[in-house]
């Protein structure tokens, strides 16, 4: 695995509960507000989206870029944190 941030660690070590999308690696305050102003108010919630995309690395940074105007770093940044994720808990 590549060298991963701190909130990507920290998101990947525990269980997904209730956690605001701004838990997200490459998801910061602006993003987050365009991902609840598009109805995505919780980690979770783009959790079922890259369910959804079938962890599609392609279509998953296309539909972020699309709904909330991510660049490519933020959109692999949160690809890789949910993809971890899934490794680690499903």
């Amino acid at each position: 695995m590549s060298s991963t941030s701190q909130k990507h660690k920290n998101f990947v070590a525990e269980p997904m509960g209730e956690k605001p999308v701004t838990d997200l690696a490459g998801v910061g305050e602006t993003l987050a507000r365009r991902l609840e102003a598009a109805g995505f108010d919780k980690a979770y919630v783009v959790l079922g989206q890259y369910l959804v995309l079938k962890k599609d690395k392609e279509l998953f940074q296309e539909w972020m870029k699309d709904v909330c105007s991510a660049n490519s770093k933020q959109s692999n940044d949160c690809y890789q944190c949910l993809n971890d994720w899934c490794d680690e808990f499903l």
